[in-house]
């Protein structure tokens, strides 16, 4: 699976583009250009009309492995 995505990390932050490499009920892997500073919970947008609240459960440089809360 190959599908954009954009991390909000508040309403008045630029909106962060993403790969999402794969999805599940439960969770996403992420892949950014650079993980540094991304904080532990964010909101994954993944449509106009989806956006899930996310947290991190583990990191590299450049991708993330997510939780759905």
């Amino acid at each position: 699976m190959l599908k954009t995505g954009k991390i909000v990390l508040s309403e008045k932050a630029p909106k962060i583009e993403c790969t999402i490499r794969n999805m599940s009920e439960t969770g996403a892997l992420l892949q950014i250009s650079s993980t540094y500073g991304i904080p532990a919970d964010f909101d994954l947008v993944l449509s106009a009309s989806e956006r899930r609240a996310c947290h991190v459960a583990w990191r590299t440089d450049s991708r993330l492995g997510v939780t759905f809360r």
